[in-house]
């Protein structure tokens, strides 16, 4: 009897892994990226992101290559995020003292210079 209940909650387990955990309507057969690793299956359509083992390889190839990974263009502290248009990223400059496109230029003082526009990253609330 013990046996049997051990088995029974194996089985309970491993059904729980494998249940779907969104609404019917939202779910859909695809693939997705797991531990840099793609895996095709049946879930959540915000899980299973690729509609082919294809797409999703094409998107791993990206992830490998991440260059905020690499070598983090971001000066200054600037946070980088990978995009997939060129250059592959951006930095959020937010908070840094600094903006532009790698958060290379000094944030201007304010009441300095007239007709200076201000840049959003270098508002401090």
């Amino acid at each position: 009897m013990h046996v049997n209940n051990l088995v029974l909650s194996l089985i309970l387990i491993i059904g729980f892994e494998f249940c779907v955990s969104c609404d019917p309507s939202q779910t859909k057969q695809g693939c997705l990226i797991r531990n840099l690793v793609c895996s095709c299956g049946y879930g959540c359509i915000s899980d299973y992101r690729y509609d082919t083992i294809q797409e999703c390889q094409a998107a791993l190839r990206g992830k490998k290559k991440d260059i905020c990974k690499v070598n983090n263009p971001c000066l200054h502290g600037g946070t980088c995020i990978q995009i997939s248009q060129q250059p592959g990223f951006k930095c959020r400059c937010e908070g840094t003292g600094y903006f532009g496109m790698r958060c290379n230029r000094a944030c201007p003082v304010p009441g300095v210079g007239r007709g200076d526009v201000f840049p959003y990253e270098c508002i401090v609330i």
